[in-house]
C-alpha cells in the first residue's frame, strides 16, 4: 500500500492551517479571592493565548477568563466566563500587587514613526494614558524577555521598566542650518548645549546583544510616577553594566536588577545562560549600587517571596556551553546572606529531581508560605513540574502520576496553580491545582480548564539507546540518550512509512515530549518522526552536557547515526526513504549525515544551518560557541592559532560535501545574526557545483528561528513537497 499522499497542494494547506489554528497559552493571571455567601472563595483567572493567524501573516493574542471555585484545599468548580477577545497592541501587561490596577504598554501607529503610550487602567476605565515618545526620555522600551520588565511598586505609585538610553543627536560635519528661532533672549538661550547636536556621530558603530536583540544596546532603568506623569532614568548603575529583568525592593527603597557585563565587547544574548551578569540593588535616594550575588558567574530570573525577604535566582558558569544544569541560588534580604538551595545534578535518574534546565523561572513562582518555589524543568525527554523547599533543598514532583508529556508553569498565586500540558499528539491545555501543604505535595489533583482534543493519526513513544563500547566517552562513560518516534497510527499494520530524521539545535537544548506543530504534521501526512536527543541534550544531567564539547561533529553525529539504525531495524519503516530536516546545530548534523552515511538518506532540507565552524566564528554573535564547542578555551581578544583554524573545519561538515548525492533544501533568514545566511549560501553553491539537487529560499526580515508567521508557513509546505518529491512518496 502506498503513502497516502495529499491529493493536491491545496489538501496540504488544509492540513497545515487545521493544525496551525491551536492556540498556546503564554501567561496567566490571578484575581483577588471574593468569599460568597456560603463561605466559599472563588477568584478570576485571566489567560493570554497566541495563535497564528495565516490571512494576516502573522501571531493573534487573545484573552480568555475563567472563574475557579475552591475551599483553600481543592478545586471545587472551574469554568469559562465570557467570551475571547483579541488583545491588540499591546506589549507589555502587568496587574498590581493588589489587583486593583493594570499597567499595560501600548504601541500607537504614528505618521511618522510609532509611538509608545504606558497606560494605567482602574477596573475597566483608564485613569492614565502617558506618551513615553513624547516626553522624549529615552528610546524604545524594551518588551523582550531577556531584559524587559514592568514592575509595580510595593506601593502601587511607581512603575518601572526598561528602555534603550537617549541618544545624542548628531549632524554632518557640514550642517550648517540653524535653529529657528523668533528673535528673544529667551529663545537664544533655550538651545542648551547638551541639546546640540554632535558632529560626526551619525554613522557612530553602536554594540548591540546579537540575534534578536538588534535594537538592544544600552539598556535603562526608568520609573515612571503614576500620579505626576513623569517619567525618571534611574542613576547609579555603572556604566560596564547593562540591566534589566528588574523589580522594586522591599519597602521601595530601591532597585534589584540583573546587570549583564558588556566590556570587553557584547556577545550574542538571546538563549544564552552563560553570559557573565550577578544580581545588584541600586539605592533610589542615594544612587549606591550593591551587588548582591557572585561577580563571576551568570544569574538571571529573580524572584521575590510574598513576604518580600528573599529572592531566588538561576545561576550558572559563565562561558562554557550556553546552556546548562542550573543552580538555583537564594538571597536573603536581611541577613545578607547567599545559599545555593539546589545544585547541578550530574546525572539524572528516575526517581530523583533531575536538576533544573529551563530558560527563566516562572514569573510568579512562589508558595504563599514564601518557603516554597514551583518550577518546571526537563527530565529526559519530558518536561515535570517540581516543588522545592529552600530551607531544606528538597524537592518533590508535582506530575509524577500524570501522563507521559510535558507541563509548563503559567503561574501561581495565594497557592493556587495553573499550568500548561501537552503530547507531540495533542495540543496545549490548561490545568489548574491548589499547591498541597508542605509534605503532601505528591497529592496535587489537577483539574483540566481550556481541554484540547488529541489530533488523531498519531501514536508517540520515548525510546532509549546506549551508544557502543567504541563510542563511549573517556570521561562521562554510561551515558544514555533517548529518540522520541512519531508515527501515523492510521494505517494497516504491515504498512511501511518512510522516516523524517530531527535532530534538534543548540546543541544544548533537548526536544520534550509536547506539541510541535512540525512534527504533527508531517506526520499527518504520512511520515514518521524521529526526534534525536543525542548526548549533550538538557535534562539528563550536567555530565551528558559537558560531554559533548571538544565533541561536535563525531559524538553527536554517531548518536544520532545509532539511533536511525536501531529504529529502522526494530519499527516497520522504509529504510528506502529516509530523510534529514534539521536547523542550526541540527543542520550541522543532517549536513554531516548527508556526507558520511550517503547511502542512509535520499532527501535532506535544512534551515540556517552551520556549516563550517571556521568560517563562522568572525560572523556570528556567538564566537565562544565556536570554540567552546569544538573543545577550546574562550578568551575575548584571543586569536586561534592555524591549528585551531584546521580542527574548526575538520569538525565542519562542509569536509564531506563531496560525499553529498541526497537533494538539499535550503531555507535561510536574511537577518540571522546567530548563524549567519553566508553559511546556507557556501553550502548551496558548494552543492551546485557538484551536481547535486538543490533548492534555496530566502527569507527577508527573518532571523535564526524563522519564526515569522509567513516564513514558517512557507518553509512547511516547501520542506513537505520537498519530502514528498525526493522520497518517491
Amino acid at each position: 500500500m502506498e503513502l497516502p499522499v495529499l491529493s493536491s497542494v491545496e489538501e496540504l494547506v488544509e492540513l497545515y492551517r487545521e493544525l496551525s489554528r491551536h492556540p498556546e497559552p503564554r501567561s496567566a493571571c490571578l484575581g483577588p479571592d471574593v468569599t460568597t455567601q456560603y463561605g466559599g472563595k472563588y477568584c478570576s483567572l485571566y489567560t493570554e493565548w497566541a495563535q497564528r493567524d495565516l490571512a494576516r501573516a502573522e501571531n493573534v493574542r487573545f484573552c480568555r477568563q475563567y472563574l475557579i471555585f475552591h475551599d483553600g484545599a481543592s478545586i471545587v468548580y472551574s469554568g469559562p466566563a465570557g467570551t475571547c477577545s483579541e488583545i491588540k497592541d499591546e506589549l507589555l501587561s502587568r496587574e498590581s500587587p493588589s489587583g486593583a490596577l493594570k499597567a499595560v504598554l501600548r504601541k500607537v501607529p504614528g505618521k511618522e514613526k510609532e509611538k509608545q503610550f504606558l497606560e494605567v487602567w482602574d477596573q475597566n476605565r483608564k485613569v492614565k494614558s502617558i506618551n513615553l515618545t513624547a516626553l522624549d526620555k529615552h528610546g524604545g522600551v524594551y518588551d523582550d524577555d531577556q531584559f524587559g520588565c514592568l514592575a509595580w511598586s510595593h506601593s502601587e505609585t511607581h512603575l518601572l521598566y526598561v528602555a534603550e538610553k537617549k541618544r545624542p543627536k548628531a549632524e554632518s560635519f557640514f550642517q550648517s542650518k540653524a535653529p529657528e528661532l523668533d528673535g528673544s533672549d529667551e529663545d537664544a538661550g533655550s538651545l542648551k548645549k547638551e541639546d546640540e547636536p554632535l558632529k560626526g556621530e551619525q554613522f557612530v558603530y553602536r554594540e548591540d546583544w546579537g540575534e534578536a536583540l538588534s535594537t538592544r544596546s544600552v539598556p535603562v532603568l526608568c520609573v515612571l510616577d503614576i500620579e505626576g506623569s513623569s517619567v525618571s532614568v534611574l542613576e547609579g548603575v555603572p556604566e560596564h553594566l547593562s540591566p534589566g529583568q528588574a523589580f522594586w525592593s522591599p519597602g521601595d527603597t530601591g532597585v534589584v536588577f540583573v546587570g549583564w557585563w558588556h566590556e570587553p565587547f557584547r556577545l550574542g544574548l538571546q538563549h544564552c545562560t552563560n553570559r557573565r551578569s550577578a544580581l545588584f540593588y541600586v539605592d533610589l535616594t542615594g544612587g549606591r549600587c550593591e551587588l548582591l550575588s557572585e561577580d563571576t558567574r551568570a544569574v538571571w530570573s529573580p524572584r521575590l517571596s510574598p513576604d518580600h525577604c528573599r529572592i531566588v535566582y538561576l545561576e550558572n558558569d559563565a562561558l562554557g556551553p550556553h546552556q546548562q544544569c542550573s543552580r538555583l541560588c537564594m538571597y536573603d534580604w536581611y541577613t545578607k546572606q547567599t545559599s545555593t538551595v539546589l545544585e547541578t545534578v550530574p546525572r539524572q535518574a528516575w526517581g530523583a529531581f533531575p536538576g533544573i534546565y529551563c530558560g527563566a523561572l516562572p514569573r510568579l513562582c512562589w508558595a504563599a508560605d514564601s518557603r516554597r518555589v514551583v518550577l518546571a524543568t526537563a527530565q529526559r525527554s519530558q518536561e515535570d513540574l517540581f516543588v522545592v523547599d529552600t530551607v531544606t533543598g528538597t524537592t518533590t514532583a508535582l506530575t509524577a502520576d500524570a501522563p507521559q508529556g510535558s507541563w509548563s508553569v503559567l503561574t501561581i498565586d495565594r497557592d493556587l496553580l495553573v499550568a500548561s500540558f501537552s503530547t507531540p499528539s495533542c495540543p496545549p491545555t490548561l490545568r489548574v491545582a491548589v499547591l498541597p501543604d508542605a509534605g503532601r505535595e505528591a497529592q496535587a489533583q489537577w483539574v483540566c480548564l481550556q481541554d484540547a482534543r488529541p489530533v488523531p493519526g498519531i501514536s508517540w513513544v520515548i525510546r532509549t539507546l546506549r551508544p557502543p563500547p567504541e563510542q563511549e566517552h573517556p570521561q562521562y562513560a554510561g551515558l544514555d540518550f533517548d529518540a522520541i518516534l512519531l508515527r501515523p497510527s492510521e494505517s494497516p499494520a504491515a504498512r511501511k512509512h518512510p522516516l523524517v530524521v530531527m535532530p534538534h539545535g543548540g546543541p544544548h537544548t533537548v526536544f520534550t515530549a509536547r506539541w510541535m506543530l512540525y512534527p504533527a504534521a508531517l506526520c499527518r501526512v504520512g511520515f514518521a518522526v524521529l526526534l534525536v536527543n543525542y548526548r549533550g541534550s538538557l535534562g539528563f544531567g550536567q555530565d551528558n552536557v559537558a560531554s559533548l564539547p571538544g565533541n561536535v561533529g563525531t559524538q553527536d553525529v554517531h548518536d544520532v547515526q545509532l539511533c536511525v539504525e536501531r529504529v529502522l531495524q526494530e519499527e516497520p519503516l522504509d529504510a528506502g526513504r529516509v530523510a534529514l530536516v534539521g536547523g542550526s546545530h541540527g543542520g550541522f548534523l543532517a549536513c554531516h549525515l548527508l556526507g558520511r552515511f550517503p547511502d542512509t538518506y535520499h532527501a535532506c532540507v535544512v534551515r540556517n544551518p552551520v556549516v563550517n565552524i571556521a568560517s563562522m566564528a568572525d560572523a556570528t554573535d556567538l564566537p565562544d560557541w565556536c570554540l567552546t564547542e569544538t573543545g577550546r578555551p574562550y578568551e575575548p581578544g584571543a586569536l586561534p592559532d592555524p591549528a585551531h583554524w584546521t580542527d574548526m573545519l575538520l569538525r565542519s561538515p562542509m569536509r564531506y560535501v563531496d560525499q553529498v548525492r541526497a537533494p538539499v533544501l535550503l531555507l535561510l533568514g536574511e537577518d540571522d545574526r546567530r548563524v549567519p545566511p553566508k553559511q546556507g549560501l557556501a553550502y548551496y553553491r558548494a552543492l551546485k557545483t557538484r551536481g547535486v539537487p538543490t533548492r534555496l529560499l530566502w527569507y527577508p526580515g527573518n532571523n535564526h528561528a524563522l519564526a515569522g508567521v509567513e516564513a514558517e508557513a512557507d518553509g512547511f509546505m516547501n520542506m513537505a513537497l520537498w519530502l514528498l518529491k525526493h522520497l518517491r512518496c
